[in-house]
């Protein structure tokens, strides 16, 4: 087998000094060697052969961890060249994607299709495999992880083969939808979809106290109600938010909640300054700047208002420095074995640290204080997680590390970070 760049796109698949950041540059490595298949028979040659020279694996998506996941010293594999919709089946409404695919890439061609994605995160730039499978979700009360919608994958194991997962190996599936890339490196995946709809989204501000009082009742009317809480005035600035200072229902700019709802609706399209109707795929995504290092904590959905009222005055109080917003979602339980929502309806709790400053005091004292109502992390997020807190908190630990275990029995595909959580 050549290993040669020409035929393989590899560069030099031996030493390669060069660095590798994520999209925000709180993670890099030095890898050995850099992967960039342009077919599913490139990639299992270059897997196989890493493997044969005794390299580790990772892929790197399209970087939007902020742990580091995705670091390697050994083979570093991009599948931005594994792009593209493979297969829509309009009468079971399902995609087949390739691994390396785009969110908007591939929510383009849906909305051609006449379909849509049961629900979205707030960015939507991420590669579907590596978003899908960290625990990426939206808000709704319920609506589950985003991972809930892989009906189908192909995993690329250590030797080079294609082990395939579907409804046919339901406890391959379930491990699989949120597995970190330790199960192996996918090719391919297929999603459950939906008909087509478009979103009606509405923004305002509202005070602390009054945005606690309709908590309940704006996550049950509501197909989508999340929340950015806003200590300070300069605090929307942090994320680029909108300035809702007129639809104020206190007329406060600062302390204030600036809250979002979204709803399924027969209307036709239009924008205005706060409110706007557009296919679902339009209204979802955010534009964010990365300039925050962010901190994410599933908490179980009865201690919501009580986690980010302890939050908040720990912020106003002990760290007032910390001015990037707490941004509060809700998601539904789901069955996959490593989700941060595992059979948990939960909300979702996170705060941020300004990029070049020492952040890490705050954010051990908020995993503090979420630990305490039984929190799980969002594994793209940064935390403080051991492997004794994985097998404490996923009641599923167990069965998932025997079966990494099992595909994958010399750690190809685990690192320094996923080798203390996962081996």
């Amino acid at each position: 087998m050549t290993t040669s760049s020409h035929n393989m796109h590899v560069n030099d698949f031996g030493i390669d000094h060069a660095h590798w950041r994520n999209w925000v540059g709180n993670q890099s490595c030095v890898r050995a060697a850099r992967g960039a298949p342009r077919s599913e028979d490139e990639l299992c040659a270059m897997i196989r052969d890493a493997t044969a020279r005794g390299l580790n694996v990772r892929v790197a998506g399209s970087g939007h961890s902020f742990t580091p996941v995705a670091l390697t010293s050994g083979l570093h594999l991009t599948l931005s060249n594994m792009k593209g919709v493979k297969g829509v089946d309009h009468q079971r409404r399902r995609v087949t994607a390739a691994a390396g695919t785009t969110i908007n890439e591939l929510v383009r061609v849906l909305k051609a299709e006449g379909l849509s994605m049961l629900n979205q995160g707030d960015i939507d730039s991420q590669a579907v495999a590596g978003a899908l499978t960290t625990g990426t979700h939206g808000t709704g009360a319920r609506l589950p992880v985003l991972a809930d919608a892989i009906v189908g994958m192909k995993l690329i194991q250590p030797d080079g083969e294609i082990l395939t997962v579907d409804e046919t190996t339901p406890e391959l599936l379930l491990a699989g939808r949120v597995s970190l890339g330790t199960l192996g490196v996918i090719s391919e995946m297929t999603l459950q979809l939906t008909d087509s709809y478009r979103l009606r989204e509405r923004i305002w501000r509202e005070d602390f106290e009054s945005a606690m009082e309709m908590h309940d009742e704006l996550a049950e009317k509501h197909r989508h109600f999340s929340f950015f809480w806003c200590p300070y005035e300069e605090s929307r600035h942090c994320y680029c938010l909108p300035d809702t200072s007129a639809t104020s229902t206190s007329g406060r700019t600062t302390d204030v909640c600036e809250m979002k709802v979204m709803d399924i609706t027969e209307d036709e399209p239009f924008e205005a300054e706060f409110e706007k109707v557009a296919y679902s795929s339009d209204v979802y995504p955010i534009e964010y700047v990365p300039n925050f290092h962010e901190l994410e904590y599933a908490v179980p959905r009865e201690h919501g208002k009580d986690a980010v009222r302890a939050v908040r005055k720990l912020m106003l109080e002990r760290f007032p420095e910390a001015i990037y917003p707490i941004e509060y979602r809700f998601t539904a339980g789901d069955e996959a074995w490593l989700s941060p929502f595992h059979r948990q309806d939960s909300v979702t709790v996170s705060v941020s640290g300004e990029p070049g400053k020492d952040y890490w005091d705050y954010l051990r004292a908020v995993d503090a204080i979420l630990r305490g109502y039984g929190a799980r992390p969002h594994w793209g997020k940064l935390h403080f997680l051991t492997g004794e807190d994985v097998t404490a908190i996923y009641p599923r630990a167990g069965d998932f590390r025997e079966l990494r275990r099992k595909l994958d029995p010399q750690g190809v595909y685990l690192n320094d970070h996923l080798s203390q959580l996962l081996r």
